[in-house]
Order: C-alpha cells, then structure tokens, then sequence
C-alpha cells in the first residue's frame, strides 16, 4: 500500500508538536493502540530528524511516520534523510516539491485557492492540504472540489470531533488534528497516555458514525 493510499484509508493524521525523543514512542504507542496510524511530526520541533529516526526506528512498520511544518527543501531533505515517508507544509513552495519529486517522496503542501491548488498539482502535487480549513468550513472545500474532481485534499486547522466528519463528506479524503489529539507537553504520566488513545478511539469510531 502506497503512502497516499495509507493515509486515504486512515482519513486521520495526528499532528504532533514539541514531541521529545523521550515521548515520541509512547506517544505513536498510544495513537497506534486508539487506531490512528498516520502521523506528522512538525519540523519546528527541537532534534526533529532524532524524533524521526526513533520514531522510524521503533514504529515505522506500524505506522505512517511524515514531517509537517516543513517550509523549504532543506528542511525537507532533513527529514527524509531522517526517515519521513511524506511530507507536509502550510504553504505551497515549489522548490521543495521538486526536491520530494526527485526523492519518490508524497508532498502535501498547503494550498486555499483553487489557482494554488492548480499550480500545486501542475508542480507534482498528489494531494494537498486546504489550510486553514476552520476559517471557511466544510462548504468551502465542496465549493472549491467541485471544478476540480480529481484533487485529493485533506484538510488541517481547527479539526474536531464534532466537524470531522463534515469535512470528510464535502469532499476531504483526510483530516489533520493537531493539539485536539495529541498535546504533547501535557504528556506526563502513565495514565495521560491511556487518555491519549481513549481520544484516539473516539476519533476513530467517530469516522464511523454517519449520523
């Protein structure tokens, strides 16, 4: 299964911020355990190609491991070299898709207008990310899908549990959640990462709930 088909199949990617090498593998551990099995480990974070590596190390067979927050290509070429199996922006930055071009690697970088979603995909894109999804809502992505059937886009910013779904069926073919799954620095205890995938799993079955 190709890494657009994983995440395709998962519609859920848990952004992970300010994660530590001492946190990234229960962190995974629970998220994996609850369900969730796609991820992206934001490249602002401190020794983010170590968090990679480690994360690789220890749970790429069991889950997709990607970068986020990457703005350029140097940043990208870090983090592939670290392990990352795709990569994910807030912008649209044409030099860093054609370094992840060169390398085989799936680049989603983040687009709002239909022009960007266009050059992005002229550009090598296979998916992009409509972002900020919550400051126009899930018309807008049916709105802006409709001339263009053949984009598949997630969407990040302001993903809950009670919109997901909404989003979903306009049109998304995943969703990025941030601090609303995993906060990273509130991670401290035994208990704190039970929580973590009981959130994991609500999300989940929440995917299943068409109501």
């Amino acid at each position: 299964m190709t890494i657009i088909e994983t995440i395709k199949k998962s519609k859920i990617i848990a952004v992970i911020r300010k994660a530590e090498e001492k946190n990234i593998v229960p962190i995974l551990e629970a998220l994996s355990q609850g369900g969730i099995n796609a991820v992206e480990i934001t490249a602002e974070t401190p020794n983010v190609t170590g968090i990679i590596e480690k994360a690789v190390t220890n749970l790429g067979d069991k889950v997709a491991i990607g970068a986020g927050t990457v703005l350029d290509p140097e940043t990208a070429r870090a983090v592939i070299m670290a392990g990352a199996a795709f990569i994910v922006s807030p912008t649209l930055n044409i030099n860093t898709l054609k370094l992840t071009n060169r390398y085989g690697i799936l680049n989603i970088p983040g687009v709002l207008s239909p022009t960007e979603i266009v050059t992005a995909y002229e550009h090598g894109a296979k998916m992009v990310k409509i972002f900020p999804a919550d400051a126009f809502g899930p018309n807008y992505v049916k709105n802006i899908l409709g001339p263009l059937p053949h984009v598949q886009a997630m969407v990040t910013g302001g993903i809950t549990l009670d919109n997901m779904n909404e989003f979903l069926s306009k049109g998304s073919v995943a969703v990025g959640i941030g601090s609303n799954l995993v906060n990273a620095k509130q991670l401290q205890t035994a208990e704190d990462y039970q929580q973590l995938t009981k959130r994991a799993v609500q999300y989940v079955a929440k995917l299943e709930d068409k109501s």
